[in-house]
């Protein structure tokens, strides 16, 4: 009993080894995953001890590979299959919406697609227009698909777990520049529910609902806020599919001002459908405009100057929390 400090693309291979070690129908599969071990090095060691049976080196075919996952997990399976960048769905996008969602629903129930879909998610790498797109919200947006961000180590080891258990599809989400974060995480084994919110701090005075990366950008700017007197509650809801609105509502019913923070394009942006929900279930506890946070309407440049304009940063949540409070500033 105890905790350990790992990081977060340790937290992701403990949750794939330990669930390994249990059931000898998951493995892992995707491209570069077993020598060079992924392209972030999430996956390092685990060739070592599963083999090459069940550490999967795929040819560079996302479609061929993804659509294999499929076919395995609805004949018995549990496979794990990492897309390197989170852009890549567009070459698998069939396998994935209309495939993995639907099957469940067209047979009846008669058969699972229990697989996961594992991605490297967002910007702030330099790595450009084609690998740094936040897509959780296309993904959202397909019944039959469940969708997790985890934002720590913590987070992400337990809901990883979670994921590989569930007899559903699950896109599971890990933005890049959270793999070298660190976190305490528990030594024993543990999992954390799909739709359960985590209120990563208590306040007051607004809300910030968030997930991802920006959820340290979040606790950054409550920090902030703290030193001249407000008190923000930073809500991360770790799992877009399913929401958790009841701790979104009930946050917002308690300090009557929100703002919705994302790493993906704010038009259309998942942080939308926040947004309706608040206005839908209580409006009328609003004190102040709900104000989103997201990425510009725009490719990714490669430029690093440029890139962190486009991007969320903390300086324009800052700006959004000072709208949002309106007249109790």
């Amino acid at each position: 009993m105890g905790n350990v400090e790992i990081t977060y693309a340790e937290a992701i291979r403990d949750a794939m080894s330990e669930e390994m070690r249990k059931d000898d129908s998951v493995y892992l599969m995707g491209e570069d995953i077993g020598v060079y071990a992924g392209a972030f090095g999430v996956s390092r060691g685990m060739l070592e001890e599963f083999g090459p049976e069940r550490i999967i080196d795929t040819p560079i075919s996302e479609a061929a590979y993804i659509g294999t996952a499929v076919g395995s997990a609805v004949t018995g399976m549990r496979p794990i299959a990492e897309l390197q960048f989170s852009d890549f769905v567009s070459v698998c996008l069939d396998q994935i919406m209309n495939q993995a969602a639907k099957m469940h629903y067209m047979f009846g129930g008669k058969i699972n697609v229990p697989m996961v879909i594992r991605s490297a998610s967002g910007g702030g790498t330099g790595a450009a227009a084609q690998h740094s797109q936040s897509l959780e919200n296309l993904y959202a947006h397909i019944p039959g698909l469940k969708v997790v961000m985890p934002s720590t180590p913590y987070d992400a080891k337990g809901l990883l777990k979670t994921a590989i258990r569930d007899n559903n599809p699950v896109i599971f989400l890990e933005p890049k520049l959270l793999y070298r974060v660190k976190g305490l995480v528990p030594t024993e084994e543990y999992l954390i529910p799909f739709g359960e919110a985590d209120i990563k701090r208590k306040g007051e005075d607004i809300s910030i609902i968030t997930y991802g990366r920006t959820v340290q950008m979040s606790l950054e700017v409550a920090d902030y806020f703290a030193e001249i007197g407000y008190e923000v509650e930073v809500v991360d809801i770790r799992t877009l599919v399913p929401l958790d609105t009841d701790t979104i509502i009930e946050s917002v019913k308690k300090t009557h001002r929100a703002v919705v923070v994302h790493e993906g394009v704010e038009f259309g942006g998942f942080g939308g459908e926040i947004v309706g929900l608040i206005a839908d279930k209580a409006i009328m506890y609003i004190d102040g405009p709900i104000k989103r946070v997201g990425g510009m309407f725009c490719p990714i440049p490669f430029n690093p100057y440029l890139e962190a304009e486009v991007l969320p940063n903390v300086e324009r949540i800052k700006k959004a929390v000072w709208e949002a409070l309106g007249d109790l500033k």
